[in-house]
């Protein structure tokens, strides 16, 4: 453990050797404690809740609010969420905007048209302060979900941190890709899920 101003501090889990402001990566957000506050899979499907309806529309529109950010596929699970998270350093992302790539907070920022209006109208989540960094994007997205949860009054909190895994080549996409696309459909055997913890420890 490291030492700040002769207090104990958790080291960073990002690796010193990368920026995080370009590349791939595979990240995991886990609800505090691992409550199941996202919602149930039941039969193999997904039974959002309001809060885990908030976390899908926020990854869906991670891109909007971060245009240098493509975020091509991600899960929402009763506990967790995964996604692929590619930042481009050129600014060269799929998410536009009509603001020349210019980053922006609110959601409502973004409702000049009657069609992003219907698309997000069950949300008036802020994205915070940003910079253009991995970091910065899940700070924001985690904000959005908080922000609807505490406007609904619904009891919602995050682990602080989260789990990221720089995805360096096409197999390893193609490997986390397929993870993600079968991660409902293989809940029982997922180290994630409690039931699981509780039949190892």
């Amino acid at each position: 453990m490291d030492r700040f101003q002769n207090k104990y501090r958790i080291p960073t889990t990002r690796v010193a050797w990368h920026d995080y402001k370009g590349g791939a990566y595979f990240v995991t957000i886990c609800t505090a404690e691992r409550t199941h506050d996202f919602g149930e899979i039941s039969n193999g499907q997904m039974l959002l809740s309001p809060v885990g309806i908030c976390a899908q529309e926020c990854a869906q529109n991670i891109s909007v609010h971060f245009p240098h950010v493509d975020v091509p596929l991600f899960v929402v699970m009763p506990n967790h969420i995964h996604l692929i998270v590619i930042i481009h350093t050129d600014g060269n992302g799929t998410g536009r905007n009509d603001q020349n790539d210019v980053e922006t907070q609110n959601f409502a920022s973004l409702h000049n048209h009657e069609s992003q209006r219907n698309q997000h109208q069950r949300q008036q989540n802020n994205f915070g302060p940003q910079s253009k960094n991995l970091a910065s994007v899940i700070r924001g997205f985690k904000i959005g979900v908080t922000k609807f949860s505490r406007q609904n009054n619904i009891p919602f909190e995050w682990q602080p941190r989260f789990h990221d895994r720089i995805i360096r080549n096409q197999e390893e996409m193609n490997r986390i890709a397929q993870y993600i696309e079968e991660n409902v459909a293989r809940w029982d055997f997922d180290k994630l899920n409690p039931i699981n913890n509780n039949q190892t420890n």
